[in-house]
């Protein structure tokens, strides 16, 4: 069969399709658990493998699009794919399968109605990445939601406490009012363009200040998603009480799903208009220095790594807030390199805590003796996240200090340089307190008690990704030469445009 563009344009749909079907049929046959299993690895791998076809698709800078049904355009939903989404589709793919690996290895997957929901989940995470319409970003925003309620809610079940309580209503406290703020900026778009499709919406907010507040309403409640200065603090104060698989899948899908949808609206409704750049910079600089800074004063391990996530979502939203080609490209490199590295680490130090009860720092000590592969999956990821080489972090954050020097933005390169050093630190210290001293007290755990080690199912994710970190520090050609492409697709949208209109 010959995949032309109608083909791969008319079956777009199906990325949401299939993983609703799939959780549909799995919540009939709750009871069976090997059926689960089966049935979720199989469609998130058929899932990956067709977003890895999209990137071969999308190479030469090829956007395809359909609308859905033979609704007329404006009327159906449209989906566009273009070497962006391509990136998002595929590393989504590799986390999600990571973390349901995880999860099934740890044990949290037991849980009747866990595979169903994480196909849900994902069928809002693909719905997101590939939608050309901005209610339609609401509706696959929602959809992601619902089953994370849940995801976090059995975490209460397994493990009780206020504090698990308190976590899950602030997380669903902070995405309401996101969502809140969402619908209500689609109302004012819809009032003042009277659209909500983006290739209509084109240069919009630019041209008319109406439409510029309009967006800039659902910009912001994508920031608030996304958790950057100042409304950062649900973030930090719910990822780390669920369990370590859930934190790890939350930290690669909803954060960074709203980023997504940033880089995509200021693409096209503000056409790169500069004059709102500078505020940008300034926000995006803070983000990561609070961030970073938030981490210092934190005995978890999980709570300094969630920390550091809004940290590095300050990275990765500074080459939006560039909008060079170099800049744009580096922030997407940047994104990449993130999901996978920061899954990386929560599951390693998971790993960890599944096996021996806690993630506290100075509770326990030497594990990097008594499980290597941790420690080197930890040690490695950890490295990379820090920006140094030969890992993809490196190549990300030196490319985006480059990027913000062509630019003119010394403040903001400043601020780089001082958070990674910073970042390191923090990582030396959860490798010193967890991985490398040696335990002080009787009650601390350490690599010469007698509790059973972490098994190869439940450690090979963590080790899988960081591997992956190196490979992509090494042959950083490779994703840098998407990453100028899904940029250059940015800079200039009208491909994209006239894709969505004619699909």
């Amino acid at each position: 069969m010959i995949f032309t563009y109608d083909f791969v344009s008319t079956y777009l749909t199906l990325f949401v399709a299939v993983p609703l079907i799939s959780a549909g049929v799995l919540v009939l046959a709750a009871r069976v658990q090997w059926l689960q299993y089966v049935v979720m690895f199989a469609t998130l791998t058929v899932s990956l493998a067709a977003s890895a076809g999209l990137i071969a698709g999308t190479s030469d800078g090829t956007t395809y699009a359909k609308g859905t049904g033979s609704w007329p355009f404006g009327i159906a939903i449209p989906f566009a794919a273009d070497m962006f989404s391509a990136l998002m589709l595929t590393t989504t793919g590799i986390l999600a399968l990571a973390c349901a690996w995880f999860a099934v290895a740890s044990g949290y997957a037991r849980q009747r109605y866990f595979a169903p929901l994480v196909l849900v989940l994902m069928t809002g995470v693909n719905g997101a990445i590939l939608t050309a319409d901005i209610f339609n970003f609401f509706v696959f925003l929602e959809v992601m939601l619902l089953p994370s309620y849940g995801l976090y809610a059995y975490t209460i079940h397994r493990r009780g406490g206020n504090i698990m309580v308190g976590g899950v209503r602030l997380f669903i406290t902070a995405n309401l009012l996101a969502s809140t703020m969402f619908l209500t900026g689609v109302a004012l778009i819809y009032g003042t363009a009277g659209s909500v499709n983006l290739a209509q919406l084109k240069g919009a907010a630019a041209q008319d200040p109406a439409v510029a507040i309009a967006t800039s309403v659902v910009m912001l409640s994508m920031l608030t998603k996304a958790s950057v200065v100042p409304v950062h603090s649900w973030l930090a104060r719910s990822y780390p009480y669920t369990s370590p698989a859930v934190t790890a899948l939350f930290s690669g899908l909803h954060t960074k799903v709203a980023v997504y949808i940033l880089y995509r609206i200021y693409a096209v409704l503000f056409d790169g208009d500069e004059r709102f750049l500078w505020i940008l910079v300034a926000l995006f600089s803070l983000t990561m220095l609070i961030g970073v800074l938030g981490a210092v004063g934190e005995k978890d391990a999980r709570s300094i790594l969630t920390f550091h996530m809004v940290s590095q979502l300050g990275y990765i939203l500074l080459g939006l807030a560039i909008f060079t080609e170099i800049g744009l490209a580096a922030g997407i490199f940047y994104l990449v390199h993130h999901m996978l590295v920061k899954a990386s680490l929560f599951m390693s130090t998971g790993a960890i805590e599944v096996r021996y009860g806690t993630g506290k720092i100075g509770a326990l000590a030497g594990m990097a003796r008594r499980e290597p592969w941790m420690g080197i999956a930890f040690f490695a990821a950890a490295l990379s996240l820090a920006g140094i080489p030969p890992f993809s972090g490196f190549v990300a954050k030196f490319s985006l200090m480059l990027a913000a020097y062509e630019k003119g933005e010394f403040y903001a390169l400043v601020v780089m340089v001082v958070v990674s050093l910073i970042t390191l630190l923090s990582m030396l210290k959860i490798w010193d307190g967890m991985f490398w001293g040696r335990a002080e007290k009787a009650e601390v755990a350490s690599a010469d008690d007698g509790r059973a080690r972490v098994g190869f199912w439940l450690g090979a994710p963590a080790v899988i990704l960081a591997a992956l970190t190196l490979a992509i520090g090494l042959g950083a050609q490779v994703l840098m030469g998407w990453s100028e492409v899904a940029a250059q697709n940015l800079l200039d949208t009208s491909g994209y445009v006239n894709a969505v209109m004619n699909g």
